[in-house]
């Protein structure tokens, strides 16, 4: 039986510096990640967040404001407000829910996809910087397989040993 990961020892060969602890590289990639990513978001209501909302309207059918807090892990009080903000300035609209009247759907408008498309350029560039040290093929590679960590990893609150059940 292969041993958990948190269980594995390292080889006595494994260095034991800094430069090899997941937690500093994970700390140091997502602080660049999140400065460039901040910058690259910035004109839209809600910078990062905003940006999240608008991805996440895009990528499905429609959802509702709590569907969505709860798939960006937004607290409802907060999305509301972003929702606002975004609405103010026409990128998305709220309509009632056809199927539910005590829903309110979440769909983005024309300006609201342009804005989109603005934003994912400027973050593109962005995070091709940031991996300018990886090839092609290894930059597939490590979104991929932070795509995979991702949908299997603890949200707030929630029991890591639930984590390999959605998975």
């Amino acid at each position: 039986m292969t041993p958990r990961a948190s269980e594995r020892k390292p080889p006595a060969d494994e260095p034991l510096g800094l430069d090899s602890d997941l937690g500093w590289a994970l700390r140091v990639v997502s602080g660049a990640f999140r400065r460039t990513a901040t910058s690259s978001v910035a004109a839209l209501p809600g910078g990062p967040r905003g940006y999240l909302v608008l991805m996440a309207v895009v990528s499905g059918p429609p959802r509702s404001q709590l569907a969505l807090a709860q798939q960006l892990t937004l607290n409802k009080t907060v999305m509301t407000y972003l929702l606002d903000d975004l609405e103010a300035e026409g990128l998305l609209t709220r309509q009632q829910d056809p199927v539910d009247r005590r829903a309110r759907q979440v769909l983005i408008t024309e300006k609201g996809t342009r804005a989109l498309k603005e934003a994912r350029e400027r973050l593109s560039k962005a995070e091709a910087q940031l991996l300018a040290d990886l090839d092609p093929a290894e930059q597939q590679q490590l979104r991929t397989l932070l795509e995979r960590v991702a949908r299997t990893a603890p949200q707030d609150g929630e029991d890591p040993e639930d984590c390999r059940l959605r998975g």
